[in-house]
């Protein structure tokens, strides 16, 4: 049977999957490797581990199968640096890390805020790329003197597998260095920042043809994690978005044309089908506020436990409300020193009011991104959800209800990897676009509808919630 294989290199291990061209799983790999932190803040990998766990996954799941192309997908923003010989100079520096708050000050100095976010549809944030090449040539110099080229996580994987140096205009929009509106390099970026274009690889579309393996398969271009894990679940074009309920939160929608957030408050991204953009919202603590809140006051207690309990209580939990920035915030608040709050709390609050005001409040967090993203144009009709938390019937009963949309959930869950495989079945001719691909792979197994009483009291609770952030930011 002929395969289509996905391979996502992530933060924690690389995934890969093998999908028949109507979207069956065939088969499936994970590798895992360790994470540094070196420093209080610091976020490193050696590339070498991402090569020997993918060309471990990817043999598994190709194994006996006519392997008809390959998609790669992986985690953003990260830097890999490459000498003359394509050797690795230093370990690749993370999406997460957050060494760079004064390089990312010192670029919206240089560009300009308004510029820099007309230009990449992004404010300088810590974990982009930019901010890290800016930081080597201050505290590295030596290392910084020697690199040819540099290259993102996935795109490492690429040019071991392939033979080829390449990016893809998806991924390359987290990098701060792309014209995203022209997808192509941004001149007056590098310029401004005095770093040399000869370092960037060409930049293709995503479901282009990349290079080849040693047997001639074709591998696509490919596409960051969020955009993948999106054509994963179906979107493809404006009206479905996607919605992840994982360790973090993230709303994402395709957009009708290219259109900045004026306070960049949500990513502007290329998306990974050609000539279209999406924009992205992201919450740093959406399930993982839930498991915050077990491990800290019911680690004897199961999950499904713990939601029974929650379920005892009506929308607001009779005035309970939780701000769910645990570890600071990215959307709607690009402020790391943001923190969590329960308000409102009586003698009457047992562990189960808790419980829904945490519910509640991850679901007003994915709303801010959402009504965002429709003042950029975008007019959601129903939400694909995938991550932990959609295992759990409450939680989607109420972000329906707070977001006030259909809850989909698709046949098969299997992240980015999936929508990488897609862009294979594209490269290699299986599919003849992004948009046929999605339709005949991608399909849903259940709704759960916005009940309209709960939807009115949560629209009154989400202007409280709209308040706690700035009220509590005038205490610190």
């Amino acid at each position: 049977m002929t395969a289509l294989v996905g391979l996502d290199v992530g933060t924690t291990g690389v995934a890969a999957v093998a999908l028949a061209p109507d979207g069956s799983v065939l088969a499936r790999a994970e590798r895992s490797y360790p994470l540094s932190t070196p420093r209080a803040g610091w976020s490193e990998q050696d590339p070498e581990d991402w090569w020997v766990a993918a060309e471990s996954a990817l043999e598994e799941v190709s194994s006996g199968r006519d392997v008809a192309g390959i998609g790669l997908s992986g985690q953003m923003h990260g830097l890999v640096a490459l000498d003359a010989s394509d050797r690795v100079l230093r370990p690749a520096i993370l999406w997460n890390d957050q060494r760079t708050g004064a390089e990312c000050a010192e670029i919206e100095r240089i560009v300009g805020l308004e510029r820099l976010i007309g230009l990449t549809g992004n404010r300088a944030l810590p974990g982009f790329t930019a901010p890290k090449l800016l930081w080597l040539r201050t505290h590295e110099p030596e290392t910084f003197a020697r690199i040819a080229r540099i290259c993102l996580p996935k795109d490492y994987v690429r040019l071991r597998l392939t033979g080829s140096w390449a990016s893809d205009v998806a991924d390359a929009s987290g990098t701060l260095l792309l014209d995203v509106e022209q997808r192509r390099w941004s001149e007056a970026v590098l310029d401004a920042l005095e770093l040399p274009s000869v370092w960037l690889p060409p930049v293709l579309e995503s479901p282009a043809v990349s290079g080849t393996t040693t047997a001639g398969v074709p591998v696509a271009a490919g596409a960051g994690d969020c955009a993948a894990a999106a054509l994963g679940v179906g979107v493809d074009r404006p009206g479905p978005a996607s919605v992840v309920l994982g360790t973090s939160g993230v709303v994402f929608a395709a957009l009708p044309g290219y259109r900045p957030e004026e306070r960049a408050r949500v990513h502007v991204f290329c998306h990974a089908v050609p000539r279209a953009w999406h924009a992205m919202g992201v919450m740093l603590s959406a399930a993982g506020s839930l498991q915050w809140l077990h491990d800290a006051v019911a680690g004897d207690v199961s999950f499904d436990a713990l939601v029974e309990e929650a379920e005892r209580w009506g929308p607001g939990a009779d005035g309970l409300l939780f701000l769910p920035y645990l570890q600071g915030e990215r959307t709607p608040h690009a402020d790391p020193d943001a923190r969590g709050a329960f308000v409102g709390l009586e003698l009457r609050h047992d562990r189960g009011a808790l419980v829904r005001a945490v519910l509640e409040g991850v679901a007003f967090g994915l709303r801010d991104s959402l009504d965002l993203l429709r003042g950029l144009g975008v007019d959601v009709t129903a939400a694909r959800v995938t991550g932990g938390g959609a295992r759990s019937a409450l939680w989607l009963r109420i972000c329906a209800s707070v977001l006030g949309v259909p809850i989909e959930r698709t046949e098969t869950d299997e992240g980015s990897a999936f929508g990488a495989a897609l862009l294979g079945g594209v490269a290699s001719g299986v599919f003849p676009d992004v948009h046929e691909a999605v339709r005949a792979t991608v399909r849903t197994r259940d709704v759960v509808e916005p009940e309209p009483a709960w939807a009115d009291a949560y629209d009154e609770l989400h202007v409280r919630y709209r308040a706690l952030y700035p009220a509590l930011r005038a205490l610190r």
